[in-house]
């Protein structure tokens, strides 16, 4: 488990998540480690929900000719 949760790529934050989540609902920890769970749950859910929307910014600048892509534009253009 990597606990910087920032650097994650998205599936690797997903995949955890997954496991998080799937511990949590079998309801077989703990409540400290329950609410680190949901913690942990919380920041992986948050840097999921920041790579899609950067990949969603992404695509909404790819710069179009005659309904083709030619090629990205800058994100803070």
């Amino acid at each position: 488990m990597s606990d910087d949760v920032k650097e994650m790529s998205f599936e690797d934050a997903m995949k955890e998540l997954e496991s998080v989540v799937g511990k949590l609902e079998r309801g077989d920890v703990a409540l400290d480690e329950s609410i680190a769970l949901y913690e942990r749950g919380a920041a992986l859910k948050k840097r999921c929900e920041d790579k899609l929307k950067e990949a969603e910014e992404k695509v909404a600048k790819i710069t179009l000719n005659d309904g083709k892509p030619t090629g990205t534009a800058p994100l803070d253009a």
